[in-house]
């Protein structure tokens, strides 16, 4: 399957059903699914609304779309400039080990030069071998000295109400 029929563009409004598809995907390859609580209109609104928290790519193979990255931006206050972070990258199962995730990738690192970004960013679950060796690949290196915590639900809320 040749990469050269892969094409990589922003999501717009109308791609909100696609990327909300895909993430539904991504969920179950990730065996996360029953944590999926979003809708499509939360998607639609948190990328397209007044007040656009994130942004997408689309990768679509001949017309049809493969594959989505998700993408926001950081601040480095050590560098002093903004980093994106890749909260999503999804390639369908038919598509891996192709090239277009690193296609994806890619075309995120040149968003970040673009946009004189000090870091571009992501997280993988321990068990994902197969992007594990790929991001080995691009000599991108492990944060093992970090931590990552997480507040949400309940414990968000009991935080957020004191003083």
């Amino acid at each position: 399957m040749e990469t050269s029929s892969f094409t990589i563009r922003p999501a717009g409004a109308g791609d909100a059903s696609t990327i909300f598809n895909l993430i539904k995907e991504l969920a179950d390859y990730e065996r996360l699914s029953h944590e999926v609580v979003a809708t499509e209109e939360d998607i639609h609104n948190s990328l397209f609304g007044r007040h656009p928290y994130a942004e997408a790519l689309i990768g679509e193979h001949r017309g049809k779309p493969i594959s989505f990255a998700l993408f926001f931006y950081n601040f480095s206050t050590f560098l002093g400039k903004p980093g994106i972070y890749l909260e999503d990258l999804y390639v369908k199962p038919e598509y891996r080990s192709k090239g277009f995730g690193r296609r994806m990738l890619a075309h995120i690192a040149r968003l970040a030069i673009d946009r004189n970004c000090g870091r571009f960013e992501w997280s993988v679950l321990d068990w994902n071998l197969p992007a594990i060796r790929t991001y080995e690949k691009l000599k991108a290196k492990p944060m093992n000295d970090w931590i990552l915590y997480r507040l949400t639900g309940e414990a968000l809320w009991q935080l957020a109400s004191e003083g």
